[in-house]
């Protein structure tokens, strides 16, 4: 089984995209992030035509999530079970950030829009702090009650964990996405049973998914490690590669993310 992960940066803006990157690779799998629409926004024809089950989750123009299945797609789940809302007043709501359901051999995967954070002393880092904290918590959940649970985390954390994930810690001191204590966030989700099954076959330093697109970030290999695929112990047991298509952050109309994709053998 074929799973990826890709923030996609407006569905609508890049549905032809998808439904090539999906022919050509002949992914089972595909969470998006970024979809930025409501579920009745979106035109979903075609991909039902390619023989794909699709399941979004969306409030406004933005965040939004979604998952694409053509190996099944069950128990679909909005949203962590403790998911803190934003902003902190009584007008907060829990944005459209995670979506999960179970597909093909019994894998529940999530697609996972970790909040940006904005700016260290923003009330936005302290929610992204509290969002990866319910994160961690319904990892460790899943795996408490069944340590072979089939679970995958992906999607974009907006965390780099290691200095090597930026191409520059010097240009990003005293920012977001390189802090400890979102490091220390994102460690606690690993800690908690969830490996990152990319790196080992993909090392740093050099090895982005993400590259602005002011000042030429991407040509000049410019660019940060934000995409995850994080898999419980059967996942991790289960991966026979893995590659990053750096080649969907090319051409008129990309993303600023390229794909994360994972081979699966249960």
């Amino acid at each position: 089984m074929r799973i990826a992960t890709w923030n996609i940066n407006s569905l609508r803006a890049r549905m032809d995209r998808v439904l090539a990157f999906l022919d050509r690779h002949q992914v089972d799998v595909l969470a998006l992030q970024e979809t930025k629409a409501k579920p009745a926004q979106l035109d979903l024809t075609q991909l039902v035509e390619a023989g794909y089950e699709v399941h979004a989750h969306g409030l406004n123009q933005w965040n939004g999530v979604a998952l694409v299945s053509r190996v099944g797609l069950e128990d679909v789940r909005p949203e962590l079970p403790t998911v803190p809302v934003w902003p902190e007043d009584e007008t907060g709501v829990a944005e459209a950030r995670a979506i999960s359901g179970v597909v093909g051999d019994g894998l529940r995967i999530w697609s996972l829009y970790v909040p940006n954070g904005r700016e260290i002393d923003h009330p936005h880092y302290a929610y992204k702090l509290r969002w990866l904290e319910a994160l961690r918590a319904e990892g460790a959940r899943e795996l408490a009650e069944d340590p072979q649970a089939r679970v995958a985390f992906v999607g974009d954390f907006n965390v780099a964990p290691r200095d090597e994930d930026v191409w520059s810690m010097e240009f990003f001191e005293g920012k977001t996405h390189v802090t400890e204590p979102e490091r220390a966030a994102f460690q606690a989700v690993v800690d908690a049973g969830y490996a990152d099954v990319v790196r080992p076959d993909h090392p740093g330093p050099g090895v982005y998914t993400y590259w602005d697109y002011q000042q030429l970030r991407f040509p000049k290999k410019e660019g940060m490690r934000i995409d995850f695929v994080l898999g419980s112990p059967a996942v991790q047991q289960a991966v026979t590669g893995s590659f990053i298509d750096r080649e969907e952050r090319k051409g008129k109309g990309a993303s600023d993310h390229a794909p994360v994709v994972v081979d699966l053998e249960f």
